[in-house]
């Protein structure tokens, strides 16, 4: 595993080719749009998404995806709404056994698929493992401490990405449970809205808290009903990754909420964003999923009913607030 093939370079993509290059590894970075391609080979700078920092040479940024994905291993940062469309693109190019390693966060609309399922279907001879936990891309590709999940049903694959990618600052934890993983990566987000709504509407750190704490339950219930285990979700992957992006305005979602909150319109608010939220497309299809499982997740529906329901945000917070009280401690 020496030569990555990093697909993607939004900040977070950048972040981890620096990462990556910072392991000792030489690094093709994609991206679909030729004029992005050339401005960085052109700068050395990420200047759209990571401006400051320059690149090593050792990263090579290309619009070739074919020769990427021909890499000993590959990355996939793309949002997670476009995975099944770069994964089909490149399916001919990929060796049999090829890692790939998914760096997206999110479930499919309309399928409801976790990331792993999209890459098992169009790619079934490769090695998936999973990339999330708590992380800022700015701060990863500053070289600052972080812990982060890497889950793969190969450990011998799993062992070989840890030591390939890891650093004495970012710093991998082997799993093997990518459902787990996903589910907390996918629904932190759709929670860091919740929590943006609390804070720019002023209802104060106990609010916060209470949601981070009902919001870790309710992507607990999710991934143990998918297959995940509860243990995952209080490790980097879950409360790690919620406690993150619940309290920073650094977070997209978290900031897009605190807009929402303060009473900017969906609409303003998505223009106001700086790259993709995810949590706005997550919501919907977190709840649809949900509801056919026969799960109670009201943090979850609150938000979907606020982004895609046309409900306001007083009568969402009210609905949570008169709910009747639990007495089982759950």
């Amino acid at each position: 595993m020496e030569r990555f093939g990093l697909i993607g370079a939004g900040a977070w993509g950048t972040a981890l080719a620096i990462t990556l290059r910072r392991a000792g590894r030489s690094v093709l970075l994609w991206d679909h749009d030729s004029a992005h391609v050339a401005e960085i080979a052109d700068s050395r700078q990420n200047l759209r998404h990571l401006p400051g920092l320059i690149l090593d040479h050792g990263i090579v940024p290309t619009q070739d995806l074919a020769q990427a994905a021909q890499s000993d291993a590959l990355v996939l940062a793309v949002p997670a709404q476009h995975l099944r469309t770069v994964c089909q693109a490149m399916k001919s190019s990929i060796a049999p056994g090829t890692p790939v390693v998914i760096a997206a966060k999110g479930i499919e609309m309309g399928s409801g698929r976790l990331m792993t399922e999209i890459v098992a279907e169009i790619l079934p001879d490769a090695v998936t493992a999973i990339l999330t936990g708590p992380t800022f891309a700015h701060e990863v590709a500053h070289g600052l401490p972080c812990v982060i999940t890497l889950a793969c049903a190969d450990q011998r694959i799993g062992r070989d990405l840890v030591q390939a990618m890891g650093t004495a600052t970012f710093r991998p934890y082997l799993s093997d449970d990518l459902v787990g993983a996903q589910v907390g990566g996918a629904i932190k987000n759709v929670l860091a809205i919740a929590c943006g709504i609390v804070e720019g509407r002023g209802l104060g750190d106990n609010a916060r808290a209470a949601l981070v704490t009902r919001g870790l339950a309710e992507m607990t219930r999710y991934a143990v009903a998918k297959g995940g285990r509860a243990q995952t979700l209080i490790g980097p992957a879950g409360l790690g990754d919620l406690v993150l992006t619940a309290s920073s305005a650094q977070s997209r979602n978290y900031s897009l909420g605190h807009a929402l909150g303060s009473g900017l319109s969906l609409a303003d608010a998505l223009d106001r964003a700086k790259g993709v939220t995810e949590g706005v497309w997550t919501a919907g299809i977190v709840v649809e999923t949900a509801r056919r499982m026969e799960l109670d997740m009201p943090v979850c529906v609150a938000v979907d009913k606020v982004l895609n329901g046309g409900i306001s945000l007083d009568d969402a917070i009210a609905q949570l607030l008169n709910r009747p009280f639990r007495f089982d401690g759950g």
